[in-house]
C-alpha cells in the first residue's frame, strides 16, 4: 500500500521534502533525481535553493532527469519547461550543467528523441528518488487519463483541463498552449528506487482519496503507483481532506 504522510500546510511539506532531498545528497552525492514542473513543487525548489545558500547541500555531482516537456519548445524559450526550471531551481545551485537532462520538444525527430532519454537514464544508472506532481485528472508527467498508457518516454496529447492548468505559462490564455508533449512513460516513473508524489490544496484531495483507495486503472495514471514497492504520497491537510 502506498504509504502517506500529512503535513500542517505546503509550506511544512515543501521544507520537509528538500530536507530528506538535502540529506539524500549528503549521503550520496551522486544521486540521480527525477523532477516534476508546476506550481506545487515550487516552494520545495524554493527550499532547496534556502538550503543550498546556506551551506546545507552541494548539488555538484548530483544529476537531474525532467520528467516532460511541450511539443515544439526547446530549452530557450521562456514559456518551456527547462526555462521554468532554471528560474526556480537551476540558475540557483551548483549543479552541472552536464548533469541536468531534459528532452527536447523542438528536436526534428520526436520518437528518436525519447528513445536518446531512454537511453541517458539507463546510462545514469536509473532514477534513485522521483519526485511527481499531481494533476487534477489524476495525471503524472503528462500520462494522461486513457485506456492504455505507454511505458516508456513518449509523445502525447494533452487534455483540454491539462492545457488550462499550463495557461499561466503562455500569458494565461489556453489557446496558446501546446496541444502535445513529450513525457516519461509510466514504467520509466515506476522504475525509480523510490517515489514520491506531493500534491497541495483541497482541488487535488478528491483525486488523492482515488489514487490511494480506488483501483489500479489507466483512467487515474497516479493510481499506479500503488504498484511500487517504495512510493510515498506527501499532502498538506487540504489535500488529505478525504484520503
Amino acid at each position: 500500500m502506498t504509504r502517506v504522510r500529512v503535513f500542517r500546510s505546503a509550506d511544512a511539506l515543501a521544507g520537509a521534502l528538500a530536507h530528506d532531498i538535502a540529506r539524500r545528497i549528503s549521503e550520496t552525492p551522486r544521486l540521480v533525481l527525477g523532477l516534476p514542473t508546476g506550481r506545487t513543487p515550487i516552494p520545495f525548489y524554493q527550499e532547496l535553493v534556502r538550503l543550498y545558500s546556506g551551506g546545507r547541500v552541494d548539488f555538484s555531482r548530483t544529476t537531474t532527469f525532467n520528467l516532460d516537456e511541450f511539443v515544439g519548445l526547446d530549452g530557450g524559450d521562456s514559456r518551456s519547461y527547462r526555462a521554468f526550471m532554471q528560474r526556480h531551481l537551476f540558475d540557483h545551485v551548483n549543479i552541472a550543467r552536464r548533469r541536468v537532462h531534459f528532452l527536447n520538444g523542438a528536436a526534428r525527430d520526436l520518437a528518436r528523441e525519447c528513445a536518446r532519454y531512454e537511453r541517458a537514464i539507463r546510462r545514469a544508472g536509473g532514477i534513485d528518488i522521483q519526485i511527481l506532481g499531481l494533476g487534477l485528472n489524476g495525471h503524472i508527467g503528462f500520462n494522461e487519463p486513457a485506456r492504455a498508457l505507454i511505458a516508456r518516454t513518449h509523445r502525447t496529447r494533452l487534455t483540454a483541463a491539462t492545457r488550462r492548468a499550463n495557461a499561466a505559462l503562455f500569458g494565461n490564455r489556453t489557446s496558446a498552449v501546446p496541444r502535445e508533449a513529450l513525457s516519461m512513460g509510466m514504467a520509466t516513473i515506476l522504475h525509480a528506487r523510490r517515489v514520491v508524489l506531493i500534491a497541495t490544496g483541497a482541488s487535488k484531495a478528491r483525486c488523492i482519496d482515488r489514487m490511494v483507495n480506488g483501483p489500479v486503472t489507466p483512467r487515474l495514471p497516479a493510481s499506479f503507483l500503488q504498484l511500487h514497492a517504495n512510493a510515498e504520497v506527501w499532502v498538506d491537510r487540504a489535500a488529505a481532506a478525504r484520503k
